[in-house]
């Protein structure tokens, strides 16, 4: 009867020590989740005036890819955010497109792709700089390691390269299905 009651003691104190550190926990996200939002959409909104020019105003649409998740527009052209699939998982990208349907820019919001490797495509340094300037002025249709209307794959990271060709393509087809 010792040992059941040895165990109920344990099993009472580990529920109370996890209940308190979920609650503590719940408060603290509580606390942060407004502060993560802001900075989240201020990134974005730093991301749409890099790539498009003067910003743009959201709209509304349909995608049939999955791929796109917000469409910004303006006069000059359009700021697409499209998530494609990386290595490690979604890179969530802001794609500009001029109204001729040739790619403004490109910039990682977000990521989870190896450091040193897939990471160098969302990196302020000059080989994730270099990377993201071959999509400059290409038009739908863009390959990795191709011979016309291509971008050259980063060294270790050509899945990466391919996900962030397939959501910048992504971005160029909704552009140009707009009509």
């Amino acid at each position: 009867m010792s040992n059941v009651k040895y165990i109920l003691r344990i099993a009472l104190m580990l529920l109370l020590i996890t209940s308190v550190m979920a609650a503590a926990l719940a408060a603290v996200n509580q606390f942060t989740e407004p502060m993560i939002a802001a900075y989240q959409a201020e990134k974005t909104q730093k991301a749409i005036e890099m790539v498009l020019p003067g910003g743009g105003e959201e709209i509304s649409f349909t995608d049939a890819s999955g791929m796109v998740s917000t469409v910004y527009a303006s006069e000059t052209g359009y700021a697409v955010e499209v998530n494609p699939v990386g290595f490690d998982g979604a890179i969530t990208m802001m794609v500009g497109i001029d109204t001729q349907g040739n790619v403004l820019g490109i910039r990682v919001i977000s990521h989870t792709e190896t450091a040193g490797l897939g990471a160098v495509a969302a990196a302020d340094s000059a080989k994730g700089e270099a990377f993201r300037n071959q999509f400059l002025g290409l038009v739908n249709g863009i390959v990795v390691d191709g011979e016309e209307n291509s971008i050259d794959s980063m060294s270790g990271a050509t899945i990466t390269s391919k996900a962030v060709t397939a959501g910048v393509n992504a971005a160029l087809d909704f552009v140009a299905n707009l009509g």
